[in-house]
């Protein structure tokens, strides 16, 4: 399976868990009035819902991935619904989020116990969060959405799979320089998809890195991590330099395994 059905699978099932998370959510917060709208099929109906605090983490990490790799600009937002702000300084309907929800958070005031806030305020959040789950869905299916780019991060993983078993049998200077190539190849895609042009004809990663720094694309400790990476490239491309070790080249592997992942 290569990673375009992958994602493609991998979507369809996420969005159907997280249809059913947030029928479990609804009913939680309000099982008379469901009992009563579905009478008779109430019954089956509560009986396959499943558990909410158990499944909705492992629900948010995969869908966290897929949306840090397909549609990456709402990442940020797609996080804020779940975790507390950490400048909140009282509680409200409005910044109650889905963290509050796990824990059981309820606000009241008066003698009366008046509730100001509870469970129910996580709904709308956690449908947001299930929005932009089919947002990328919906970009994934766009004539919009760059299938080269799934299609070479294909080919990324199967050589950076390839350095690793190279590293894995003692090859070290050929598994990072294998991990160079597909730093440099990554680097030069993102480069094309922010239109920026390289003025060389063969730029080696240190041009790619700074082409990209300076006109705003990555940010200084990104750049430095790439820096780093690129060093220990040089080091296994040079045969005068000191021999590289296994762990160096584990270092770069999974550097440039970031990399791919979270630069675009």
């Amino acid at each position: 399976m290569n990673n375009l059905q992958k994602y493609e699978k991998d979507l369809e099932t996420l969005i159907h868990k997280g249809g059913r998370l947030y029928n479990a959510m609804f009913y939680a917060c309000y099982s008379d009035q469901v009992k009563e709208k579905l009478g008779e099929k109430a019954k089956d109906f509560i009986k396959d819902l499943p558990n909410f605090e158990e499944v909705y983490q492992s629900w948010y990490s995969e869908s966290l991935a897929i949306i840090r790799q397909l549609l990456p600009d709402r990442l940020d937002d797609f996080a804020r619904l779940f975790a507390k702000p950490k400048s909140r300084k009282e509680i409200s309907y409005e910044n109650y989020v889905v963290e509050d929800y796990l824990q059981g958070l309820t606000l009241t005031r008066g003698w009366e116990k008046e509730v100001v806030v509870d469970k129910k305020a996580a709904i709308p959040k956690f449908e947001q969060q299930l929005n932009i789950l089919k947002a990328v869905k919906q970009r994934f299916q766009s004539s919009l959405f760059d299938i080269k780019q799934l299609v070479q991060a294909d080919l990324l993983d199967s050589e950076l799979d390839a350095a690793q078993e190279l590293n894995k049998n003692g090859f070290a200077r050929g598994a990072g320089a294998v991990a160079g190539v597909v730093l440099e190849s990554h680097l030069l895609q993102v480069c094309d998809n922010h239109g920026l042009k390289v003025a060389k004809k063969d730029p080696a990663i240190g041009d790619l890195n700074d082409l990209l720094k300076g006109n705003n694309v990555i940010e200084t400790p990104v750049w430095r991590q790439i820096q780093h990476l690129t060093d220990l490239r040089n080091k296994c491309d040079h045969k005068k330099s000191t021999e590289p070790i296994k762990e160096e080249i584990d270092e770069l592997i999974d550097g440039v395994k970031k990399v791919s992942k979270t630069i675009f």
